[in-house]
């Protein structure tokens, strides 16, 4: 397995406590932070490693959103055990945890919050924080909103609300916990921590009286608001209240307090390793991905290649009906034609946007959305393994994709965050000594962030062509 860039920035103040633990189910929640290690291996070394390192934060990349119920426990769990060990081994007592998840409030809530309290709770409160800026997602009054196209739109009048693994009827967080949790919380047994609560300011009282595992939504519309937050949760913290978060990524700009990222986003072109082109992945096929694709794709700079997700259902079936090596055999032949294709542009100077088809397609018999999900991503990683050694740069769209390419394609243990390429949208970089893709930076781009151009933009500034 690879490491790379294993050397903390020289900005990154030396802090002692509380030390930020983020369980992240896909590696897209640093997308508001930088400096700091993201782990994808979670053994107790590992763990110890992110604890000793000089940044406040770190995060470990579980990427529980991908796997059905009983696995994303199961490593949640496996997680939480190492964990204690690790805080053990270094002596480490005054932490926050953080259960980071989509700030549309998809995911496997409250499973992973509930194995977490099982495992290293209890906590005093739980808090639910969903706000992420830099996305146009704000929570007023306990209920959660998104920007589309200037408007403000409850997120239960979204198609996030539609995911056929994490749909959900209600943007009113209170709602949404009872509806969540199958009645065991009761709406009006959440706690709202409102706007006018936050800015009035002496919070901290109100922190320090929480008990029995209450649960807290929180509101936010901009970052001063979770500063004040994090502030008095510090305080609190201090005087020994035990606090869990499952929240999205602005929370963790206001707990971690960070200096400017020592590479300005106007400068990350600079981290490109050479002038020949890069290459695009995009699994995600949200709308906001898809309207961002196409316009990526009226780039001359850029030619397309689509994944036929219906071809590969076929090989699947193909396979279940007891033609293993027929299928294989297609298989292995379709990507190599893709490979082919790929060097081909790469030689004439264009870059690959490597798309899987648009259209959502039902899984064969037998299979979940997130188990089919998965063969559709192996595949997407068999090619970028097989992408040209003199690649540029690389960018994943997508969550799930960005992780399985750091800990499949490129074979990673770990990795240090550069920063943010736009706001939202961060970028790490493969270590000098990494077997095919040294130095290697990596754009990864959450599905639902961003308008219809940013993708090109993000494309445009790492390539040079801003």
């Amino acid at each position: 397995m690879a490491v790379a860039s294993l050397t903390p920035p020289g900005n990154v103040s030396k802090r002692v406590f509380p030390k930020i633990i983020v369980l992240d189910d896909d590696p897209t929640g640093s997308q508001t932070v930088h400096s700091c290690l993201l782990l994808l291996k979670w053994d107790v070394a590992s763990l110890v490693r992110g604890l000793e390192d000089e940044s406040p934060i770190f995060f470990v990349l579980t990427n529980t959103r991908s796997l059905p119920p009983q696995s994303a426990a199961a490593v949640t769990r496996e997680v939480c055990r190492n964990l204690k060990q690790a805080l053990a081994q270094t002596g480490i007592a005054n932490y926050l945890l953080v259960s980071r998840s989509d700030s549309t409030l998809r995911g496997h809530y409250p499973l992973e919050t509930d194995v977490i309290s099982e495992e290293l709770g209890p906590f005093d409160a739980t808090f639910l924080v969903p706000a992420f800026f830099e996305g146009g997602r704000v929570t007023v009054n306990g209920i959660h909103y998104i920007d589309q196209n200037g408007v403000r739109t409850a997120v239960h009048d979204t198609e996030f609300a539609l995911d056929a693994s994490f749909g959900f009827r209600s943007s009113h967080l209170p709602t949404y916990v009872e509806e969540k949790t199958q009645g065991r919380i009761q709406a009006n047994q959440v706690q709202q921590l409102d706007l006018n609560m936050i800015r009035a300011g002496g919070l901290t009282p109100w922190l320090v009286s929480l008990a029995n595992s209450c649960c807290v939504a929180v509101d936010g519309e901009c970052q001063g608001d979770l500063d004040l937050v994090a502030t008095a949760l510090r305080e609190a913290a201090a005087q020994g209240k035990r606090c869990l978060f499952r929240s999205a990524a602005s929370l963790l700009t206001s707990l971690a307090q960070l200096p400017p990222q020592a590479v300005p986003m106007a400068e990350m072109a600079s981290l490109r390793r050479s002038e020949a082109p890069g290459a695009i992945v995009v699994g995600s096929h949200v709308a906001k991905t898809t309207a961002q694709l196409e316009h990526l794709l009226e780039q001359p700079s850029v030619v397309g290649i689509e994944i036929e997700v219906q071809r590969l259902l076929n090989l699947l079936v193909q396979k279940r009906a007891g033609e293993e090596q027929t299928a294989e055999q297609l298989r292995q032949q379709w990507l190599q034609q893709l490979q082919v294709q790929i060097h081909q542009h790469h030689r004439n100077g264009k870059t690959p946007v490597i798309f899987t088809s648009r259209k959502v397609i039902a899984p064969p018999e037998g299979e979940t959305v997130l188990t089919f999900g998965r063969h559709l991503s192996d595949f997407l990683m068999d090619i970028v393994r097989g992408l040209p050694p003199s690649l540029s740069f690389l960018i994943s769209k997508g969550g799930i994709t960005s992780n399985d390419i750091l800990s499949q394609a490129l074979d990673l243990e770990q990795v240090r965050l550069a920063g943010q390429l736009i706001p939202g949208v961060c970028i790490v970089q493969t270590s000098a000594e990494h077997p095919k893709f040294p130095s290697l930076p990596v754009v990864m781009f959450p599905g639902n962030v961003g308008n219809s151009e940013d993708l090109t933009l993000a494309y445009r500034c790492l390539s040079g062509r801003a």
